[in-house]
């Protein structure tokens, strides 16, 4: 009862997350869809299923599910958001050490993702 209590609240989490998401402009929606679906799968069968039927972010909840596909169009926006994030950072009067960590992390993320099959 209570892992089932602990999985629903996480659900609960990732899909507000995901909710704000829509109305945010650079707060992603589907990756905390996805954790969203992830733990619905164990704790909330009803919210996943009502997810994977939703008629715009189902597919790409399957997609992934299935073969770890990823929209090119999902993948250009992230880019290009990683890419203004690192270029704003460079603008800002911040620790060398912090922008070139940061850089790099947001490079071998795009590496990452432009690696996944396309859905």
């Amino acid at each position: 009862m209570l892992r089932q209590l602990l999985w629903r609240c996480l659900a609960s989490v990732f899909l507000g997350l995901g909710a704000l998401g829509v109305v945010l402009p650079g707060l992603p929606t589907t990756p905390f869809l996805l954790v969203a679906a992830w733990a619905g799968a164990r704790g909330w069968p009803a919210l996943e299923a009502r997810l994977l039927a939703h008629p715009r972010y189902g597919g790409m909840i399957r997609d992934w599910r299935e073969r770890r596909a990823v929209p090119r169009r999902a993948k250009w926006l992230a880019s290009a958001m990683m890419l203004t994030s690192a270029s704003l950072l460079w603008l800002t009067p911040t620790a060398l050490m912090l922008r070139l960590g940061v850089t790099a992390l947001l490079l071998c993320v795009a590496l990452w993702l432009w690696t996944r099959p396309q859905a």
